[in-house]
């Protein structure tokens, strides 16, 4: 039966909350956040001596630094992009290339692997790498043969650090056996199913047909290879969605126990994602609705034994995720959360973002440039950011925030009037607690924890700009 009486009580104590509250905010998977980075000149302008090549050799600097330090400890991370997928999906805002042609998989791959070995000619030693992670795109448009391939080249040059932890981003509609045959073979343990809904007039609207009968095969045939840990991403927000739809949608996920949940609100976007400007905007959810749909989830989450890690992110109470949080062991990357602790993450394809701990590198977004530019030996970089040492500080109260709910300042530790007029005001709605020293979430305060971490953001208090950047809180 729906709960949907259970969740009103907490919505009709936040309507005020909800208007103050939902600003356009970033979700702090980097701070500084990418709409401040800088841009650097393409490579084939390091020949006429441009700012470019100064800005990467100060990467290369970072990269190597970083990776003395963590790599015999924590080893590193990889993210991979791989753009390519069959049919668009109107929602989504991630950078993509739609095709149905599946010979651009054997060029793509030999790109990353070369822009692979630009790395390893940084590291004196053999990296070890404690996480993979193949997103999108979608990484299941490419063969079982062809990502045997691509994870194969990545070992030759590297060894596995002992507690590797190695997942994918897989399409029900598109993820063979075959594929995750092969996949496990080569060390991944954690297989993510974009499920989003199941409702099929919101499946209609933002183009992503995808019966249940294929998640739910899927899902089995992970199991049985021997997959530990099958994870779904829901979205909330959608055009068109609904209380009783979406209670549907969780309740038959539910019947298939993954073992982690990414319950994302949708990032409407248009001025970003030309996609979105297909929607009717009257047909999105307002923000009362949105935010009852959340708690709708969130309810049916916690009934069904999961825990809220937060930021959108739930797993079984005996999940290592889980565990993690209770035992404040928490990261927060790229990836979203994570239970390693390597800070350097090495983000490889187009679009990819890499993360040296005191910089931060972003591939260009055109695939065009991106296979020139790493066909040519060069950094296919186009921006990044080297972090001052007050950027360091504000990131490790974000990502303290983030992954455990409350954070500690130094005493000589200062707020912007812009940000001690949002710390009194979060104070006096009791979001949070603060004692002078330490700032902790309250239990209403992890539903804005995005809010919470703004406090430290010194650029979006001191930004002026024109037009949207983020997407709502809410």
């Amino acid at each position: 039966m729906p709960i949907f009486g259970a969740i009103y009580p907490i919505i009709m104590a936040l309507p005020e909350l909800l208007l103050r509250y939902n600003q356009a905010i970033p979700r702090y998977t980097s701070y500084p956040t990418v709409p401040h980075w800088t841009a650097w000149d393409m490579p084939e302008d390091i020949v006429t001596g441009q700012s470019g090549a100064h800005e990467r050799l100060r990467w290369e600097a970072a990269v190597r630094q970083t990776f003395r330090l963590q790599n015999k400890p924590d080893g590193l991370s990889l993210y991979l992009h791989l753009p390519y997928c069959e049919v668009l999906c109107t929602y989504c805002g991630c950078n993509k290339k739609i095709t149905t042609n599946h010979s651009v998989e054997e060029p793509y791959i030999a790109a990353l692997l070369s822009e692979w070995s630009l790395y390893l000619s940084l590291f004196p030693e053999r990296p070890l790498i404690r996480e993979i992670h193949l997103g999108g795109g979608t990484p299941t448009f490419f063969s079982a043969g062809n990502l045997a391939r691509l994870i194969s080249g990545l070992f030759e040059g590297a060894d596995l650090h002992a507690d590797f932890e190695f997942g994918f981003e897989g399409h029900p509609n598109n993820t063979s056996r075959e594929q995750l045959q092969i996949l496990f073979d080569h060390g991944f343990r954690r297989v993510s199913f974009g499920v989003q809904d199941l409702d099929p007039e919101v499946q209609r609207v933002i183009n992503r047909i995808q019966p249940f009968e294929k998640l739910e095969e899927v899902t089995r045939a992970a199991r049985e290879i021997g997959y530990d840990s099958v994870n779904f991403d829901l979205i909330y927000g959608l055009p068109k969605q609904h209380l009783t739809g979406l209670d549907n949608t969780i309740r038959r996920t539910l019947t298939l126990r993954p073992d982690r949940i990414a319950f994302y609100s949708y990032a409407h976007i248009p001025w970003k994602s030309r996609a979105q400007r297909l929607y009717d905007e009257g047909d999105l959810p307002s923000t009362s609705e949105k935010m009852n749909l959340y708690q709708l989830g969130r309810t049916l989450f916690g009934e069904a034994g999961y825990d809220d890690i937060g930021m959108d992110h739930f797993a079984l109470h005996s999940d290592p995720l889980a565990i993690a949080a209770r035992e404040n062991r928490l990261h927060r990357n790229f990836m979203g959360y994570t239970t390693t602790q390597s800070r350097l993450l090495i983000g490889l394809g187009v679009s990819s973002i890499s993360d040296a701990a005191i910089a931060y590198a972003q591939n260009t977004r055109e695939l065009s440039t991106y296979l020139k530019q790493v066909a040519a030996g060069q950094w296919p970089h186009d921006r990044g950011y080297f972090l001052q040492k007050a950027d360091q500080v504000n990131r490790r109260h974000i990502l303290d925030i983030a992954c455990t709910g409350s954070t500690l300042l130094d005493s000589d530790y200062v707020f912007s009037p812009a940000a001690n007029r949002l710390l009194q005001q979060l104070l006096t709605d009791g979001l949070i607690l603060f004692d002078g020293q330490k700032i902790q979430t309250t239990v209403t305060g992890r539903l804005f924890t995005r809010n919470v971490c703004s406090l430290f953001d010194s650029y979006l208090h001191g930004q002026s700009t024109t037009g949207p950047r983020y997407s709502k809180a809410v």
